[in-house]
């Protein structure tokens, strides 16, 4: 005997609050770490960011007269993803301006969860920069000094990769530890809240065309090259970008070939960015460039339903003909 019933025939248990609730866990590594070395700032800055988000969502369903959706910590979640992009050095008011047009301009404004067209935390960040750069670029805090492994690197020089690993760097709040992003990574992974398909197509993308670019410079190909390559890989906001944020369900695509297919473009666009911008770094402005491509790449890359031909520019031409002819 079957059991005939209607679609889905295959369930989760997932839910949006538990996916959110892991990504959130996955972010205490990187985020902890980062209040260890920077101090107290850090951690205001960190708890300003969360609870400003969650703050306008439900400020702005309240007045709208929608259902209150905070609950699902989705917000929580863009407020962490904030402040891991923000330097320790950030005035308090700072990450409230930025979830403000996070959450209200690129989230709600668009209808919520499910319906942004970006990532709200890197369109904050983004806002951030454009509106105040001198305070977004400054990462001078007591005991290190303001020039970042990436403008290290950009200078023509090698990092110790072993402080770059660890943490003993200047940066971002929670991009500065390579070990503390991969531990969140893994838990990531484990708990089957994302795969590898987007992160390792863009890390090994970005790593290749830098080092193309790179050959192409005539830069020598020694020992040294490669290890200013595994600086360039442990460095910035590469991995956090890859694991905790090219990986955002909404704004990232569902084919699996589009996955493929986004990790190759936000690598490329973030090699670009690195090697060739003005800019060190280029992971936040890759992923936007990236989302806003989603719908286009789901587009071409959405699979052919079982049995249905696949429409060449023959068939097309040859239906069109007929159809001209019935008319």
């Amino acid at each position: 005997m079957y059991n005939v019933s209607v679609s889905p025939h295959i369930r989760d248990k997932s839910s949006t609050k538990s996916i959110m609730r892991d990504v959130a866990i996955a972010l205490l590594p990187t985020l902890g770490f980062g209040v260890y070395r920077f101090g107290i700032n850090a951690l205001v800055l960190i708890l300003v960011s969360a609870v400003s988000c969650v703050c306008f969502e439900a400020l702005y369903e309240f007045l709208m007269k929608k259902p209150i959706t905070v609950f699902d910590y989705s917000a929580l979640v863009t407020g962490l993803i904030l402040a891991v992009n923000l330097p320790p050095t950030a005035a308090w008011w700072m990450p409230i301006l930025g979830s403000a047009f996070a959450i209200i301009v690129v989230k709600m404004l668009f209808g919520g969860l499910g319906q942004n067209f970006m990532n709200p935390a890197l369109a904050g960040r983004a806002f951030l920069t454009i509106s105040f750069t001198a305070r977004m670029t400054n990462f001078a805090v007591d005991g290190f000094s303001g020039a970042t492994p990436l403008a290290v690197l950009k200078g023509g020089n090698l990092v110790n990769i072993k402080n770059v690993f660890f943490g003993f760097q200047s940066g971002c709040i929670g991009e500065v530890s390579a070990l503390a992003i991969l531990i969140g990574a893994a838990y990531l992974v484990i708990r089957k809240v994302v795969s590898l398909r987007i992160p390792l197509t863009y890390i090994l993308t970005t790593i290749a065309v830098i080092a193309l670019i790179k050959i192409g410079a005539k830069t020598p190909v020694n020992a040294d090259f490669g290890y200013y390559l595994l600086g360039e890989l442990l460095s910035g906001g590469l991995l956090v970008g890859a694991f905790f944020m090219a990986t955002d369900y909404v704004t990232s695509p569902v084919t699996v070939p589009g996955q493929y297919v986004f990790g190759v473009i936000i690598g490329i666009l973030t090699a670009l960015f690195r090697t060739l911008g003005s800019s060190a770094e280029g992971v936040s402005y890759a992923i936007i460039i990236g989302n806003l491509l989603v719908p286009l790449i789901e587009n071409k890359t959405v699979p052919r339903a079982f049995g249905c031909e696949k429409e060449t520019w023959f068939r097309k031409l040859k239906k069109e003909g007929e159809d001209n002819g019935k008319n």
